[in-house]
Parts: structure tokens; C-alpha cells; sequence
């Protein structure tokens, strides 16, 4: 009797396994890893998931699509939580598409812990802070003209390993910052600084197209670079603008040169990173780990 109830259970033990495998093999498949794993607000996130078997795989967070591309052994998306994102969990969804369908991977709450910034206060030559009519007139028309520049991205990853500081210069701990100009409370500043005299040379952070090269009211002379999938790079107050928009460029590449132009106190370069309208901490994008990615 002994032996006839042990061999039933070996062989249901049989039949189970190759089911016990294949969700094994289904939650491996669809793991989901952010770098880095502490959340804060203002944080570049690489998000990774391990599916194998997948031919393509997308998402949503923070109320933006992800777009995933096939990178080393996994598919990634960099993505990031704004500088003024609130506090508090935030679901992520992953959905992995193969040959049989589409997966939902298991929802996760995101904790997104706060980031304590500081306050400065400048002071600014007045038209910076209350703009005549034609002025405002110029704003206006340049608002326009970054809308249209954000609206749409390359549908790929141009960028290739880790990103680089813009230029040899010390960097502040400016990002984030809640700025007074003149005494009125104005925004936060959404990008970071570089401590770099008139005339030094500011290069691509990594691979892209430049979409707007051209000086502007408050950003002076000013770059960006569209690095596919809604990843952007600004640099801002060059003296003297050496990209043309359309221009592929790799790492390294010269973009111009830093100058004083635009809303300043003195030369420096202002540096930011935008993903899908999210403004995100340069220094953090700067010291992620993207050399295994693709």
C-alpha cells in the first residue's frame, strides 16, 4: 500500500514539474530591476527587465509610456522621476510581448522619497525679471519652438555607454535649487552648473542629433541634443554656438563655447537633462552605470 501511494506521488511529482518550470521560468523572465534602487525625486532611472523570450516590451510610470529597447541580455528604459515629482509610491506596469501574447508582469509600487534641494538668490538685470512687451512678445514665440522641439523623439537610442561631463570645469551643487531673481520667488532650477570661464569648450555628453542650436531669450546661447527615446540634453549661455541643428554627434563631439549670454551672474555653463518633459539631476544621469547597457 505504502508503495503503491509513493509511486502515485512521483508520478503527479512528474507531471507537475514541467508546469512548476514553466512559471519559473515565466517570473525569471520577467523580472524588473531600477538603478538605482532608492527613488528620489529629480532621479534618472535605469529601468531593466530580464524576458528572454520577448519581442518587445513597453510600460508606464509616473503617468509616461515607456519605451524599452533590447540592450545586453535584457531590455531597458531610461527613464526618471521630475525634480518635482510628489512623494509617495507610484505604480510601475510592465507589459512583455512574445510569441504567445502579451504578459503583464506584477504591478510595483515605487517609493519616490523626497530630495532636499536648496535656496539661493540672484541678481539679475531687471529685464529678466519683469520683460518689456516686445520681450515678452520673443518668449512667447520661443515657447512655441521648444514645444515643438520636445513634441518628438527618435524612436531609437542614439546614445551608447555612459554619459560625460560637457566640459573640464567643476560642477555646483545647484540642481534643484529654489532661486529668488531679485528678491521674487521664480522657479526651481531644473539643471546644473558648471563653473567654466567665457570661451571653454562644451562638448556632446554622449551620441544624438542636435534639434535646436540658436540663441534664446533666457537661455542665451543654447544646444539641445535629442538622444532617442525622450531623452534630452541642454546646454545653456554659450558664447558661441558650433552645432547645426539636424547635426549628428557622437561623444565629444564640440557643440560651442561657454559663455555669459542669456539670464546669468557671470559665465558658467547650465546643463539639463529633460525626459519626456521630466527635468532630472545631471549629476545623477552623470555617475549611472550604462556601460553594460548597450
Amino acid at each position: 500500500m505504502q508503495l503503491f501511494r509513493n509511486s502515485r506521488f512521483l508520478s503527479l511529482l512528474t507531471a507537475l514539474l514541467p508546469l512548476l518550470a514553466f512559471y519559473n521560468a515565466q517570473a525569471q523572465s520577467s523580472t524588473v530591476t531600477l538603478t538605482p534602487a532608492i527613488v528620489v525625486a529629480g532621479s534618472p532611472e535605469l529601468i531593466r527587465v530580464q524576458a528572454t523570450s520577448a519581442t518587445s516590451v513597453d510600460g508606464e510610470w509616473l503617468g509616461h509610456k515607456l519605451q524599452f529597447f533590447r540592450g545586453h541580455n535584457a531590455w531597458f528604459a531610461l527613464a526618471g522621476v521630475d525634480v518635482e515629482a510628489p512623494v509617495g509610491p507610484s505604480p510601475l506596469t510592465i507589459q512583455i510581448h512574445d510569441a504567445k501574447g502579451v504578459h503583464a508582469a506584477p504591478i510595483r509600487a515605487i517609493q519616490i522619497h523626497a530630495a532636499h534641494y536648496r535656496t539661493g538668490s540672484l541678481t539679475v538685470a531687471p529685464k529678466f525679471v519683469a520683460p518689456d512687451h516686445e520681450a515678452l512678445q520673443q518668449i512667447a514665440a520661443e515657447k512655441q519652438l521648444k514645444e515643438k522641439v520636445f513634441s518628438a523623439s527618435y524612436s531609437e537610442p542614439l546614445w551608447s555607454g555612459d554619459f560625460r561631463a560637457p566640459v573640464a570645469a567643476p560642477p555646483t551643487d545647484s540642481f534643484g535649487t529654489r532661486r529668488t531673481f531679485n528678491g521674487k520667488l521664480a522657479s526651481i532650477h531644473k539643471g546644473m552648473d558648471f563653473r567654466a570661464t567665457t570661451g571653454t569648450p562644451v562638448k556632446a555628453a554622449n551620441g544624438g542629433v542636435v534639434v535646436l542650436a540658436r540663441p534664446l531669450y533666457y537661455e542665451g546661447g543654447c544646444v539641445v541634443i535629442d538622444h532617442g527615446l525622450g531623452i534630452y540634453t541642454i546646454s545653456m549661455h554659450l558664447s558661441r554656438i558650433d552645432a547645426k541643428e539636424g547635426q549628428r554627434v557622437a561623444t565629444g563631439d564640440q557643440l560651442g563655447l561657454s559663455g555669459a549670454t542669456g539670464r546669468v551672474t557671470g559665465p558658467h555653463l547650465h546643463w539639463a537633462v529633460r525626459w519626456q518633459g521630466a527635468y532630472l539631476d545631471p549629476a545623477k544621469l552623470l555617475r549611472l552605470d550604462l556601460s553594460g547597457v548597450r
